[in-house]
């Protein structure tokens, strides 16, 4: 409901009164619902938001090198959008290099979809209504509504400390609990994106039923221990999605014609797509950090607890009070590199060593630097390879730096070139398409073509409810091999 029927009331201070006047000023009519609701976010900040935000998410997850995957992707997904409430937004879809079992939409039109996620699809009828539920919500503008909502809450909570300025101390924790608060979808969103996703596919003549599928292959998936699909985290269940897809099929009008589930193109369409870990991305051998691509080797502390992500690949010590992180640095050279990061406002530092490091050109300082968390320590190395310097950070609370300071040092002499023909030549597993000849369960076909993940998953990724699920012969199904 829009705010405007409350100009009539009192307000206690002129904050309210400025804050109202931009509330008022401020609603619009949803495309999907036709109803008058508050938003602070003009569409074009809406697209200007999505369009940063997607370049970025670009840059970090990385973007899956096939353009004719990419391109399949994008046919499945464009036409539904520009079907839907709002065609004329900037409509993206993008593969992103990510193992992990997800999709997700950005205000303004772009949509991503996992490397990971496409590996348990199993029918471009299932890609389109994961596809299509992303759309919905864009064209519901569950983002907006998040952010303007977000904002509203900041508007009372600074208007209740004007009133109570008692309250002002409150100000920064309520902020941080808000964000989290409005971080992810609702349920209410939820089943309005599963309904337009329902529309929006149904309309472009895909088999619904396929819908069903994508839901328990989801769920299937979360029983995994090695792929835990984000997707189910991001975007929580407002209910029986199976039942509540089925209800919906069973209501519907079906257009005369047969319906699209596509099953063998989409197969073929995936064939040869990395799956799991792309150990070219990098990988560990216990504490070691191996990357064959960028030729380069790292060993963190034993025991210590390792992660590598796009942006880094870091380290934290078993009492969580020191990290060692890896990042790029461009390329500017070591020693320039080092007094630019050591110059900086607030820091403290020696002058930087520029010995070599196992014959790579070096720069190392020492450094400390007050935070609101008090006083970290450590050390700082830029480090050269080839035509690119790695940033070394290693860093402690002051008080520990005794502790971590041979620690420290140690990981950043490791840093080396590569060249163990074995870890250089390492080759991802990927998934590939066999055409069974005989009528044969998922165990059957795991024991004739053998796949390194377990037989449920097998089932998983082929959309089988269990190992024991039969295949008639001529069955496009999919393993897992080294590539």
């Amino acid at each position: 409901m829009c705010m405007s029927s409350l100009i009539h009331r009192r307000h206690r201070s002129l904050y309210f009164l400025g804050a109202l006047a931009l509330v008022v000023g401020a609603c619009a009519t949803n495309p999907v619902t036709g109803r008058r609701e508050i938003s602070l976010v003009s569409e074009s900040q809406e697209i200007a938001m999505g369009l940063e935000a997607a370049k970025e998410a670009a840059n970090q997850m990385g973007v899956y090198p096939n353009p004719a995957l990419q391109q399949y992707v994008s046919a499945v997904g464009m036409p539904m959008a520009k079907a839907s409430e709002r065609p004329s937004l900037p409509w993206s879809f993008t593969v992103i290099d990510d193992p992990v079992v997800n999709a997700f939409a950005l205000p303004g039109g772009p949509l991503f979809v996992t490397r990971g996620i496409l590996a348990y699809m199993n029918s471009e009828a299932q890609l389109a209504s994961v596809l299509g539920h992303e759309i919905g919500h864009v064209t519901a503008k569950h983002s907006v509504s998040q952010m303007s909502r977000a904002q509203l809450a900041q508007i009372g909570l600074v208007g209740a400390m004007i009133v109570r300025p008692e309250l002002a101390q409150f100000g920064e924790l309520g902020s941080t609990a808000l964000g989290l608060m409005f971080l992810k979808f609702g349920r209410d969103d939820e089943t309005q994106a599963d309904e337009l996703g329902f529309r929006y596919m149904t309309g472009q003549t895909y088999d619904p039923s396929e819908m069903t599928e994508m839901f328990r292959t989801l769920e299937r998936t979360s029983g995994d221990s090695s792929d835990v699909p984000e997707w189910l985290s991001t975007h929580p269940d407002p209910g029986n999605r199976v039942s509540r897809t089925q209800e919906r099929i069973a209501s519907w009008t079906r257009p005369a014609g047969a319906l699209k589930t596509n099953r063998d193109p989409f197969l073929m369409a995936i064939d040869g797509i990395v799956f799991g870990e792309d150990p070219r991305q990098g990988y560990f051998q216990k504490t070691a950090f191996l990357h064959p691509t960028l030729k380069f080797r790292l060993d963190f502390p034993p025991e210590w607890t390792t992660a590598n992500q796009p942006s880094q690949v870091a380290g934290i010590s078993t009492k969580q009070d020191a990290i060692i992180a890896l990042t790029l640095a461009g390329k500017a050279s070591p020693a320039q590199a080092a007094n630019e990061f050591l110059r900086q406002e607030g820091i403290q530092a020696s002058s930087p060593s520029t010995a070599p490091i196992n014959g790579l050109p070096a720069a190392v300082g020492r450094f400390s630097v007050q935070t609101e968390q008090g006083v970290l320590a450590g050390y700082v190395a830029f480090i050269q390879l080839d035509d690119t310097t790695y940033r070394i950070l290693a860093y402690t609370a002051q008080t520990s730096i005794g502790a971590y300071e041979g620690t420290f040092r140690q990981a950043i002499g490791s840093f080396r070139r590569l060249t163990d023909p074995a870890a250089l030549a390492v080759k991802p597993n990927v998934v590939r398409l066999v055409q069974i000849r005989s009528a044969m369960t998922i165990a059957q076909f795991q024991q004739q073509y053998p796949s390194p993940i377990p037989a449920e998953q097998l089932a998983a990724i082929n959309g089988a409810p269990a190992a024991s699920t039969s295949f008639p012969a001529g069955s496009w199904l999919k393993r897992v091999a080294a590539e």
